[in-house]
């Protein structure tokens, strides 16, 4: 699959509106803003940050990727929404973060940037494509040997069909109807062995216990909705 084909303009599309305010915690994007201190909690529980590269694959607003930044690392935010990159570049500015925002996908990326990063992120983007095991491919490329991945995404059950598709979208309103499809989202099992088939080693996988009504998010609990992953490619490659 090309790289033009890896992206479905009708979700870009969800995303990339001049009226989505991704700063407002009381937004269109609040569920975002209640979950990402439980994702950068995750990263910094396993990871050393400070001084090393590190690139957010679909950073979106730039929530997680000012997070990075702010505990030293030296940060690149990547994503297809011109939108959303404006605003995630006014709000660096703002808060003095030195961080490059770049309109370009993985896929792109790899190609220019070959192992040049010590983390890669990749926060629920992978439910958004149409091919989550090329996304993957992508983000692999990317890392140095011995680097760490971390993704985060929907598992694929009635329980995550009713929280985040039924309720969160349908019932109270804290995402835009359509922001999920169901047949994308991914379980544990299919997420794990498409790390395996590109020689990533499976760490650790935690779920995301979500509270929709106090609108806050704690690491921990069943993976059976929301849930984070982290993967690392070998220090060294067979030949």
């Amino acid at each position: 699959m090309t790289a033009e084909a890896n992206r479905d303009p009708t979700e870009l599309a969800q995303f990339d509106r001049p009226d989505l305010d991704w700063w407002d915690p009381q937004g269109p994007m609040r569920a975002l803003h209640a979950i990402n201190p439980a994702r950068f909690q995750y990263i910094e529980e396993h990871c050393l940050l400070a001084g090393k590269t590190v690139l957010d694959i679909g950073c979106g607003g730039g929530l997680l990727t000012e997070c990075l930044a702010r505990v030293g690392a030296d940060a690149t935010g990547a994503d297809l929404s011109a939108t959303a990159l404006e605003q995630a570049r006014a709000h660096a500015r703002e808060q003095a973060l030195d961080i490059e925002y770049l309109e370009q996908d993985a896929n792109a990326l790899a190609e220019q940037r070959p192992e040049v990063f010590d983390v890669v992120t990749c926060m629920e983007l992978l439910e958004h494509v149409p091919d989550f095991p090329a996304l993957l491919g992508d983000c692999e490329r990317l890392l140095r040997p011995g680097g760490s991945l971390f993704v985060s995404t929907l598992n694929r059950t009635v329980s995550a069909f009713m929280l985040a598709i039924v309720g969160a979208e349908h019932l109270a309103g804290i995402l835009p109807v359509g922001t999920h499809r169901y047949d994308r989202f991914i379980r544990p099992s299919e997420l794990a062995q498409a790390a395996r088939d590109l020689h990533l080693e499976v760490e650790d996988v935690r779920g995301i216990a979500y509270n929709p009504l106090a609108r806050t998010a704690r690491l921990g609990g069943s993976p059976r909705i929301n849930y984070l992953m982290h993967l690392r490619k070998a220090a060294e490659t067979e030949v």
